[in-house]
């Protein structure tokens, strides 16, 4: 199997070795002359035998959308294109769409794992028809962990529905960060704790709350004790907003998902140690940008 990848930043450039490591062949296009693998989409278009199948990992909205279009007009009917990105599920179903009235297949799909990604494999979500999937399984087989398929890797439905389950997965994620944050910060505080890296250490192995987040939570402090080189503002990427807009729309409540996002709001304006451990926790597993401590 050979597969076009557009997109080779932090997710994409690791993708790109993971798959050729597991045996799928790769032409990867991006703008950066550095990593690229071809000089245009039409050249990346040449390099792939058809029916191609195009992964496409750029950032979601505008520009995924453009590069979405794009295919549109350059593609063969039979040719299936994935979205890796993280995509709203709304977009998905545009996208598909505009696709499918040209003949050209379409899958969505969730993929988390990070930087940490090429090391650890991606976990992966994926929406759209069953034969679709099925044909680009030795792809969601190489990039996934090794051992049992569905530990790793579900169909989660129709068009859609891999980016709405990553949207969850990704409030989750919020939601967790903000409960170690919170937790770091009482520690921190409290002046008859000597050894709060000691405790989170100690926390790794056997007690209910370890988790790979916790794992990182121990690097970041490992790193930076006190986190003294980290400001405690902390973006969002949008999917914690959108999971937030999904519970009101369907009468769900998520009361800690959305206290985790107005948490970041609130990180924008006044300093906060857990918000400064939120902020690491976002470096370490996907390597998102830090703002330095003034």
């Amino acid at each position: 199997m050979h597969i076009g990848l557009i997109g080779l930043g932090k997710m994409g450039f690791n993708m790109r070795e993971r798959l050729r490591k597991g045996g799928v062949g790769v032409t990867g296009y991006d703008r950066n002359s550095e990593v690229t693998d071809v000089a245009s989409i039409d050249r990346l278009l040449d390099k792939v035998p058809a029916p191609r199948i195009i992964w496409v990992m750029v950032p979601a909205g505008i520009i995924a959308s453009a590069v979405i279009a794009e295919l549109g007009e350059k593609l063969e009917p039979g040719d299936l294109v994935i979205d890796g990105g993280n995509s709203r599920f709304t977009e998905d179903q545009k996208h598909s769409e505009l696709l499918t009235a040209k003949g050209i297949r379409f899958v969505d799909c969730g993929v988390s794992g990070g930087v940490w990604g090429l090391q650890n494999g991606y976990g992966l979500m994926v929406g759209g028809e069953a034969a679709d999937i099925e044909r680009a399984l030795p792809i969601f087989d190489a990039l996934r962990p090794d051992g049992e398929r569905a530990d790793s890797f579900v169909h989660v439905g129709g068009v859609g529905a891999g980016h709405y389950a990553k949207m969850v997965h990704n409030g989750i994620e919020y939601g967790l960060m903000q409960a170690y944050a919170e937790g770091y910060q009482l520690l921190a505080s409290k002046d008859i704790i000597t050894e709060v890296f000691g405790t989170f250490r100690a926390w790794q192995k056997g007690t209910v709350v370890r988790s790979w987040l916790l794992d990182l939570m121990v690097r970041a402090l490992e790193d930076d004790p006190g986190l003294q080189n980290i400001d405690d503002y902390v973006d969002d990427s949008g999917e914690g907003r959108w999971t937030v807009e999904e519970a009101i729309a369907n009468a769900i409540p998520a009361p800690a998902i959305t206290a985790s996002l107005f948490a970041r709001f609130a990180s924008r304006e006044d300093s906060s140690p857990a918000m400064k451990m939120v902020s690491a926790l976002r470096h370490q597993f996907g390597g998102h940008a830090t703002r330095p401590a003034e």
